[in-house]
């Protein structure tokens, strides 16, 4: 396996906090707007982006919650075994809210199709917008694309990016990893 670092260190929090100022000068001060991380790793940059937006605009209430799409894809009957979910961790309305859906890779937008219904049981947004912290751009299977985006990769199917959360891995990192035989 070919490793390349994408993202690292300095460069991680400066994307995070590029990224958060430009969710500002889009959203100000967020009294209408809501952040949610599409289960599970969407959580972890979620909740970093409500943790920068807070100290950045000394607002405390900016609204975020965590939503699971596990029965609203459309390969979970295929998977051997049994399925298991995350919880929903949405305690607000968002019924003409602007949303801003957040995870962590937007590979074939199939992840993405399957947040927005499910987040209709939470009520109608008046906007939906998407954050993502890294944008593998040319595997798309649905017409999916960001509106705000870390940083763009170009790569092959075969190739698998990941992200690593100080949180869960003990750093924040993001690799672009390739297998030499292909």
């Amino acid at each position: 396996m070919q490793k390349r670092t994408l993202l690292d260190g300095k460069k991680f929090q400066i994307t995070i906090k590029r990224l958060c100022h430009q969710l500002i000068e889009n959203h100000n001060d967020f009294s209408n707007t809501v952040l949610i991380g599409i289960q599970p790793r969407g959580s972890y940059f979620a909740d970093r982006i409500k943790q920068e937006l807070s100290e950045t605009l000394k607002n405390k209430n900016i609204r975020k919650g965590n939503l699971d799409i596990t029965f609203f894809r459309d390969d979970f009957r295929r998977k051997d075994g049994l399925v298991s979910a995350n919880s929903n961790t949405i305690d607000f309305i968002i019924e003409d809210c602007n949303v801003i859906l957040i995870d962590d890779v937007l590979w074939t937008g199939r992840t993405i199709r399957a947040a927005l219904d499910a987040l209709l049981a939470f009520g109608r947004p008046a906007k939906v917008e998407l954050l993502v912290l890294i944008d593998r751009r040319f595997s798309r299977h649905v017409p999916i694309e960001p509106d705000y985006i870390g940083q763009q990769v170009d790569s092959l199917d075969s190739q698998m990016v990941k992200v690593s959360w100080k949180e869960t891995e003990g750093e924040d990192k993001v690799i672009l990893l390739s297998d030499r035989n292909k």
